[in-house]
């Protein structure tokens, strides 16, 4: 009898820190996108046209690159869950909150993720327990955040109870789908495969949502910024993103959803490289108290100053 390979534990390597980096500045765009669209279009619209066009070109780079779709009934319901999770609960109410609340109180919210996560994970796997040397790194790494994005927009904190509380509810779903995930490296799911599948599950389930909530065929034509920025958030936030969030996952397991802490970090440094803006103390603080609770995370460094 063949033996059963082993597989090693959710890690994180120094490849899946800079896939992680590369996501979070792939995904702090889409905070952008969705802030043009959500001047036109209504949140439902936005996220369907999202998942479905992001599908449609993983599709086709399937196509090319010769990876085919499993056909297997169990793991087509294991995309449907994950397109439930990770797609459809998380953007509609993200997208909803952000015609409520400002983006920056959105991101500080979003960034609760890995706490949600850590909890999740501890709860229902055996191999991700919640250590205090991650439950002081992500609660470090969401200070970094709150100084990095200015305490100030606290202050917005129980302005909009139901817009806010959307945004956690995302977080748990998210942290829900980190876990489930999981499931498709057992299920020998290659990670282009993965972020179609749940990708064509989402729009399955989005699509006829839209379509019988908002009647999205009787909107006016968006004009061409919104155009722009719905392509972008498909192509770039979402088919590309997707497709490195599965290859994180398949190593690290819901450690993935760390991105949530360095998507801020990512988007001040586009504002200064791009736009030209300007760093201040506060930033560098921040970013600083992040780097430190993402080292405590690792546990590398730990290790390297016990030696």
């Amino acid at each position: 009898m063949t033996p059963v390979p082993q597989i090693s534990g959710p890690h994180m390597t120094g490849r899946a820190w800079l896939l992680l980096l590369a996501l979070s500045v792939l995904w702090g765009g889409s905070f952008f996108f969705v802030g043009v669209a959500v001047h036109e279009l209504p949140p439902l619209t936005i996220a369907a046209s999202r998942v479905g066009l992001a599908a449609l070109a993983l599709l086709a780079v399937l196509r090319l690159s010769g990876v085919a779709l499993p056909r297997d009934p169990l793991v087509w319901r294991a995309f449907l869950v994950m397109g439930l999770l990770n797609n459809v609960i998380p953007f509609s109410l993200i997208i909803w909150a952000q015609g409520q609340i400002p983006s920056g109180l959105a991101s500080i919210l979003n960034a609760t993720t890995p706490i949600s996560t850590a909890l999740v994970a501890h709860a229902f796997t055996t191999d991700e327990k919640l250590t205090p040397n991650r439950a002081a790194g992500v609660l470090l790494g969401l200070a970094g955040v709150v100084i990095l994005l200015g305490p100030d927009l606290l202050a917005g904190l129980g302005g909009n109870v139901m817009a806010q509380g959307a945004v956690l509810v995302a977080t748990v779903s998210y942290a829900c789908a980190a876990t489930f995930g999981r499931r498709f490296r057992r299920l020998g799911v290659p990670p282009l495969a993965t972020a179609s599948g749940q990708l064509l599950g989402s729009s399955a389930i989005l699509l006829p949502l839209a379509l019988l909530a908002e009647r999205s065929w009787l909107l006016p034509l968006p004009s061409l910024p919104v155009l722009a920025a719905l392509l972008a958030l498909a192509l770039v936030s979402t088919a590309l993103a997707y497709v490195i969030f599965f290859r994180v996952m398949a190593q690290a397991g819901s450690n993935v959803n760390l991105v949530t802490l360095l998507v801020p970090v990512s988007a001040i440094l586009l504002g200064v490289l791009v736009l030209g803006e300007a760093l201040s103390l506060r930033h560098f603080a921040g970013m600083a108290v992040i780097a430190l609770g993402l080292a405590a995370i690792d546990g590398r460094a730990l290790r390297l100053l016990r030696r």
